[in-house]
């Protein structure tokens, strides 16, 4: 299974990598943290580690370390306006549960 990355997504990841002037994309991974026991991390990506995934789609690239891909495998990264509130959202098949602040998540 695969990351796969929404057109919203990457035209979004696209914008910030353009602002910031350089980068390769994104790295997400996942850390223990928050009531429900993971949380997403995302940051920019200059030079990828060897051992990293790459996932590619609408020209962005996304990275994933090999010890955060188990808990990653087949998500979504979608990004997405709704009122005041926007931001990236996951689609987790492996999610079992989130805490109710959406802050963290249990697989």
């Amino acid at each position: 299974m695969a990351i796969t990355i929404t057109q919203s997504a990457a035209d979004h990841i696209r914008r910030h990598l353009d602002k910031r002037g350089h980068g390769l994309g994104l790295r997400l991974g996942v850390k223990p943290s928050g009531c429900s026991g993971m949380s997403y991390q995302i940051e920019f990506v200059d030079d990828p580690a060897p051992e990293d995934q790459r996932f590619e789609a609408f020209g962005v690239a996304v990275f994933v370390a090999p010890d955060s891909l188990p808990y990653l495998q087949g998500t979504q990264l979608d990004y997405a306006r709704e009122g005041l509130n926007e931001g990236f959202r996951f689609r987790n098949p492996n999610e079992k549960a989130a805490c109710g602040c959406g802050e963290s998540f249990t697989v």
